[in-house]
Formats: structure tokens, sequence, C-alpha cells
């Protein structure tokens, strides 16, 4: 149990080190963050740009236009997006199960949240259906990301993978497949045929968290 803090010692720091931190304001997270004591800062930030998918979206450029915000401060910020986006991975680890495209949308969301260019990702999956590891293939523009099935299958080869799931983000936040999704998709399937590594989906994840999965759809 965490000790009981006398009113005096209350500050946002001192609660967060002693492990209250239900009792820390978004504002004053974002100030520790930063390097400031009270919340101040981090309501300007906040301000700014708002949670949850604003911030997401903010640049250093972005940060450091806040008053009060330096680059310290903004790398600290980026750096505790970043983890957070990589703790889906981190908590399910190499045990993860892969059996429904909400399964991809849970893995994949988190680090593909206010993504404003296109991310295209492999999960190679062993014969049980469960992650080996997790590759970024490609990442493209606003509207399209270039990929070739030798890049995507010469990591799915290495780490031995028994099948793949593919997925990549929509940033505009439509998940509807376009016509070259569907054409990669297909070509994926035929050289993955060859090589013996079946792809399971190619799952679209758009920027609200909305999915479109191709196998669902019939066009794999």
């Amino acid at each position: 149990m965490a000790p009981r803090l006398m009113g005096s010692e209350r500050t946002p720091r001192t609660l967060v080190l002693s492990g209250h931190l239900e009792s820390v304001s978004d504002a004053a997270l974002l100030s520790i963050l930063i390097g400031e004591e009270g919340e101040e800062r981090g309501r300007r930030l906040l301000e700014a740009y708002p949670v949850p998918d604003a911030l997401w979206r903010a640049s250093a450029e972005d940060l450091t236009s806040v008053p009060g915000v330096g680059p310290a401060g903004a790398a600290r910020v980026l750096a505790c997006l970043e983890m957070s986006r990589r703790a889906a991975v981190w908590r399910g680890g190499s045990q993860r199960s892969i059996q429904t495209p909400e399964d991809v949308v849970a893995l994949c969301w988190p680090q593909l949240r206010g993504a404003e260019r296109e991310h295209f990702w492999s999960l190679a999956l062993n014969t049980k259906n469960r992650l080996v590891r997790m590759v970024e293939i490609s990442v493209g523009s606003l509207n399209a990301s270039i990929v070739h099935p030798r890049e995507l299958f010469k990591e799915a080869v290495r780490c031995s993978a028994a099948s793949v799931v593919v997925v990549h983000n929509h940033p505009s936040g439509d998940p509807t497949p376009s016509g070259a999704d569907i054409q990669l998709t297909r070509r994926l399937v035929r050289a993955g045929d060859v090589l013996g590594i079946e792809v399971l989906d190619h799952v679209i994840i758009g920027d609200g968290g909305e999915h479109a999965s191709l196998r669902d759809l019939g066009l794999m």
C-alpha cells in the first residue's frame, strides 16, 4: 500500500513517486513530463492538443510552439506517447493469439493511432496463430504505401512463420479497401502460396479504430 501523504506533500511529482497515480490529473502528468511542477503548462498543452486524438498526432514542432514547452520537454512527451503505443505488443508478447480481425486491431491500433502516413505491417504467426514477430514493412504517404512481396516474405521466412496477417492504416479514417489494396493482397496471397506461407487476412484500420477485413469481405 502506498504511504499516506500530508497535504503539503501532495505535489504531482510526489503523488506519482508514492504510487498515487489516480490522484494526478492529465495536465499534471504532462507538466511532469515537460519538467514543471503544478498543472499550468500541462493544461496549456492539452488546450492546444486535446486528448485523446490530437496529442497523439502532435509533432515536436507542434509541442514546442506551446509556451513553456522546450525541446527536452517535447522529447519526453513524444517518448512517453511512443512507449504507450508499443505497450500493446509488450503486454501480449509472443503469447498473443491472433484469431480475428478484432485481435489485429487490439494489437495494432494503439501504435497506429494518430499516424499521418500509411504504415504497412506484417504479423508473423506460428502454427497455432500465435504472434512470433511484428514487422514494419514500409511507411508510405498520406494515402498510399509501397509494399513488395519480397520484403514481406523475407521477414516471414527469417522467423519461420507458418502464416502471416498483413495490416495497414488509412489516415483518412475510412478503412474501405482501395483497388490498389485489393490487388496487392491478391499478389501477396499468390506469393505466399508459392512459399508455403499462408496470408490469413489483410486488415485495414481507419483513424478512429474502425477496420475492414479483406478476408471477411471476400476480397482475397
